[in-house]
């Protein structure tokens, strides 16, 4: 490396003082000292030649060549961890880490226990898991597995279609016993739904698919898919979830199952230069044989 180079360690700060918005809060997050977090700050903002952030009330603001920087160090972050990531597999035996990406619901209901069997069989395997309805982008090695519910059209990634993971109208039996059960769809619009805060093109998606839905007027309103369902759960109201979450609750009752119905495709990811790597290759086949299984229930 040039010794006029910037150490990847600016880098990293850089983009923790980006996301902190000051000096001590990205120190924290990196255990170091403000002094150090400062002084990486200088030393990258002088080899560079230009300011990166500008002081306000508020705490420390990117400049627009900061903000231009970003995604390319967001980049490096991506290679170094991934870098890591390969570099722990290379020890003879199956183990190393394989960082996995999938929905808050997948991520937290239907993944650990496919992980747990996973761990069970490859103990020297360590497995770092982001549940997060923000997509990771594979090509960019955010990830080196994902659970997605599109069809990823990039040439450079290997995609297993599992299924259709069906998804209908749910509510607890307690909320059904004060409320009654809806016989037909009209009568939602006098029930307590549970719906998204803000529509997305995939509650547009489901829109267009079911005209005949009345008017939602929601009760309770969340972006989080794991609050609806904690919800349901509750006996807060009638909303949406996958039946086969459902299924493992007794209390739970199916409603309007003629009426409605939606299917989420679901498809396994994985770039396919990871396909020669014993870690992923292991993880990926065990991913499958799990969610492959889930949605037969």
């Amino acid at each position: 490396m040039n010794k006029d180079e910037p150490s990847w360690d600016f880098y990293r700060t850089f983009l923790m003082v980006l996301s902190e918005g000051s000096l001590s809060a990205a120190a924290r997050e990196l255990g170091l000292t403000q002094p150090t977090v400062g002084r990486h700050t200088d030393a990258l903002e002088a080899a560079l030649g230009f300011a990166l952030f500008t002081r306000s009330p508020h705490g420390l603001l990117p400049t627009d060549a900061a903000l231009e920087l970003k995604p390319y160090a967001e980049t490096m972050a991506a290679t170094s961890s991934a870098l890591l990531r390969a570099a722990s597999g290379q020890q003879g035996a199956i183990g190393g880490t394989v960082r996995i990406s999938a929905s808050e619901v997948i991520g937290i209901e239907v993944l650990p226990p496919i992980l747990a069997e996973l761990n069970r069989e490859y103990p020297d395997l360590s497995i770092e898991l982001s549940a997060s309805d923000a997509v990771e982008d594979l090509l960019r090695q955010e990830a080196d597995i994902a659970v997605r519910m599109v069809r990823p059209e990039q040439d450079a990634l290997i995609a297993l279609h599992i299924g259709a993971v069906p998804l209908g109208f749910h509510a607890h039996r307690s909320y059904l016993e004060r409320r009654g059960v809806p016989e037909k769809i009209d009568d939602l619009s006098r029930h307590s739904l549970i719906g998204f805060d803000r529509q997305t093109a995939a509650i547009r998606a489901i829109m267009a698919r079911t005209p005949n839905l009345p008017a939602a007027r929601f009760a309770l309103k969340t972006d989080s898919n794991v609050a609806q369902l904690a919800a349901i759960r509750a006996g807060f109201g009638i909303g949406i979830c996958q039946n086969a979450l459902a299924t493992r609750d007794p209390q739970l009752v199916h409603v309007l199952p003629d009426a409605f119905e939606m299917k989420l495709e679901t498809w396994l990811v994985m770039h396919e230069n990871l396909r020669a790597s014993p870690r992923c290759r292991v993880a990926f086949d065990a991913l499958a044989k799990g969610l492959k299984a889930y949605i037969r229930q």
